[in-house]
């Protein structure tokens, strides 16, 4: 009796907690398709005023899909949407885009997921060189809105520590 209590409730807490997220759901496109996703941003950058946010990383690793995860939350996605133009870059399993991730600085071999920064017109910003996300599933969701709002383009009247700005 006392199994089939534990078990029922067991059950019950697997349909309470809902649908989860899956931890390995691809959020990173082919890989051909880097260099044409960045032109493509550079162009809606351009236009739009925001800056690119090029994201290393691959669809086999758990902190790139926890940075999708907190990207996507309901503090950082208002940010992100409002300031940047996302590109994912698609590493393989660091052997694919190579040289992209050389152009903007980006040493894999600290770890993914890795960012880097583009200004409006494609110059370089900023770039993670060591590593600085590839724990992101020991990070918290702040961390993540830190960078965010570090890195939006300041708009007049703002400061840049402003989150909703």
């Amino acid at each position: 009796m006392k199994t089939v209590k534990l078990l029922s409730l067991a059950v019950l807490l697997a349909f309470a907690a809902g649908p989860a997220r899956s931890a390995t759901h691809e959020i990173y496109p082919d890989p051909a398709q880097a260099k044409a996703d960045i032109a493509a941003a550079l162009k809606t950058a351009a236009a739009t005023h925001k800056r690119i946010l090029l994201n290393f990383g691959g669809n086999w690793c758990p902190d790139c899909q926890a940075l999708d995860i907190y990207l996507h939350d309901a503090t950082n996605l208002p940010i992100l949407e409002a300031n940047f133009v996302h590109v994912h870059v698609n590493i393989g399993y660091k052997d694919k885009n190579l040289d992209i991730a050389q152009k903007y600085q980006i040493s894999l071999g600290r770890g993914v997921p890795a960012l880097a920064v583009l200004s409006e017109n494609g110059k370089l910003l900023y770039s993670q060189k060591s590593g600085e996300f590839s724990p992101m599933r020991h990070m918290e969701s702040s961390e993540v809105t830190r960078f965010l709002v570090q890195w939006r383009p300041v708009k007049p009247g703002c400061s840049t520590v402003m989150l909703n700005c």
